[in-house]
């Protein structure tokens, strides 16, 4: 069962979010992303990140990182990689990381998964991610959602989607579904040195929505995030990327940059720097249209009340109630995404609209 965090830090979330709405932007993030390693045993073609490895913290300078989002006003921090589970200190890791005031999420898409101690780890983590696609082609990992349901989380699974996948989703909601599994629907994002294969913009909103509509309860992936691939919304830095070796990806992950080291440098005290809210400027200003959103990285969801209506599924699930089903908004035209080679990417990322 999901912890309860300190009031402290749900008073300190609160403030951040109304100060966030005020600002008109992601000045604070609320979701971490903290890659313990770049390492992994898939190549999934849609993803960068095993190309190109940076060095990984010790196990000290991992936990520096952590504090110091838990510092911050960070209430969700998701474990991940490449591969977590390659580190051999992940123990370690996942025991130090609960005992900061946020909750966490743990990534996996390892094959063998049911042989690792979960018994163990499961005590230390809120939210369990298992990562299923026909990227990483282990679509059999779904079969083992009814053994991992029965651990005191909540699982999910996070499965990538490319144009050729679509036809499948519901498959995979389905069987969620049946396990008592929840899944987020992601489209395949535009990342550099990787394989494009968006999906239609309009028709991934709209198989999404009549999944959500379905399955209200199964289905994670926001509403308002499906507006805002169909150009509704823009980017924000609500959410934060953090590499295996510290570094900060900021103010996104598409744009590769990383100008401060968390393992060095406070967190809260680097957002109110001149350079920070530089790098949020370039962030309005860039052209990329990659799509990646992660979670709640919208301009949206500087309001808190639709993160609170986002994470419905989630309270159904904690206070025991269904809530109705939101009716659907009316069409609007999508986002063409569009296909850049290596060398126009980069030199795209400061161009303004």
């Amino acid at each position: 069962m999901i912890r309860l965090l300190p009031a402290s830090k749900l008073w300190k979330v609160a403030r951040c979010l109304l100060r966030n709405k005020q600002n008109g932007e992601g000045v604070y993030p609320f979701y971490a992303s903290v890659k313990v390693t770049d390492l992994c045993g898939f190549r999934c073609p849609f993803c960068n990140v095993w190309k190109n490895p940076a060095a990984e913290l010790n196990t000290a300078g991992i936990i520096k990182v952590l504090e110091n989002i838990g510092k911050s006003s960070v209430i969700l921090t998701s474990i991940e990689g490449g591969e977590p589970l390659l580190r051999k200190d992940i123990e370690t890791i996942l025991e130090a990381a609960s005992q900061q005031p946020f909750y966490l999420l743990f990534t996996t898409s390892v094959r063998n998964v049911m042989e690792y101690p979960w018994e163990k780890y499961s005590k230390w983590i809120d939210l369990f991610h298992l990562s299923v696609d026909e990227g990483h082609d282990n679509l059999e990992l779904l079969d083992v959602l009814p053994q991992l349901v029965t651990y005191p989380w909540i699982v999910c699974v996070q499965t990538v989607v490319r144009q050729e996948d679509m036809p499948r989703m519901g498959e995979k909601v389905a069987k969620c579904a049946a396990s008592g599994a929840k899944i987020l629907i992601m489209p395949s994002v535009e990342l550099d040195e990787a394989d494009h294969a968006f999906p239609d913009a309009a028709r991934f909103r709209e198989d999404v929505l009549t999944l959500k509509k379905h399955y209200p309860n199964t289905v994670l992936t926001p509403r308002k995030y499906l507006d805002a691939l169909n150009g509704e919304s823009g980017c924000s830095a609500a959410t934060i990327i953090v590499d295996c070796d510290g570094g900060l990806y900021y103010p996104c992950r598409t744009l590769n940059e990383k100008p401060v080291n968390l393992a060095e440098t406070d967190l809260m005290e680097y957002l109110s720097t001149r350079d920070a809210t530089d790098r949020r400027e370039v962030m309005q200003t860039c052209q990329r249209q990659c799509g990646w959103y992660q979670y709640f990285a919208i301009d949206f969801f500087t309001a808190p009340g639709e993160i609170l209506d986002s994470l419905r599924p989630y309270w159904a699930e904690l206070l025991g109630f269904r809530s109705p089903g939101t009716p659907e908004t009316p069409k609007h035209g999508p986002l063409e995404i569009p296909r850049h080679s290596d060398e126009d990417s980069a030199a795209g990322r400061h161009l303004p609209r």
